[in-house]
């Protein structure tokens, strides 16, 4: 049974991982403005899938006949002082997501809350693999330098990237 102190922080999940969206959405903003399409549509894709975690939270706790409430989000920084330090604070982004996970999480062991701790077992491993991605990203920037050619290979490699809810 859900208690009202995990619905609570699930809830503030949901609303998080919208936030994040915004977040991204204000990345591929700054991206735009640049001419860095392909990591505006990095960024985009990104949107999508944060937008994606908060559907699954909003189903989640409707699924579990409670309600799912929807709050107002801060604005995100829509500035940057380079490619390089969106991307920083976007892995620093992800690494807050983790630790909210991991603290839900927690507080669903606590509880012994089954079903909460099964459904949270796939953001622990999305989160997995959204720090690695930001994290390559970043080192192949730092790696990438001056080197034109290689950032415009960068940016279109990750130009093709798309997103694919699962069913």
């Amino acid at each position: 049974m859900l208690s009202e102190a995990l619905l609570d922080k699930l809830n503030d999940q949901m609303n998080y991982e919208f936030y994040s969206s915004q977040v991204y959405l204000a990345m591929a903003g700054y991206c735009s403005a640049e001419s860095f399409d392909g990591f505006a549509n990095f960024f985009i894709v990104q949107a999508e899938e944060e937008k994606f975690h908060a559907m699954k939270i909003f189903h989640f706790i409707n699924t579990l006949g409670r309600r799912a409430v929807v709050s107002g989000m801060k604005n995100p920084l829509n500035e940057y002082g380079s490619l390089l330090d969106a991307f920083e604070q976007a892995y620093e982004h992800e690494q807050t997501v983790t630790r909210r996970i991991y603290d839900l999480s927690d507080i669903a062991w606590n509880e012994r809350e089954h079903a909460t701790i099964n459904f949270l077992k796939w953001f622990i491993d999305e989160q997995v693999e959204e720090e690695a991605t930001f994290d390559s990203i970043i080192q192949k920037l730092r790696r990438i330098d001056n080197d034109s050619n290689a950032f415009y290979m960068l940016d279109a490699e990750l130009g093709k990237r798309t997103f694919t809810p699962e069913a």
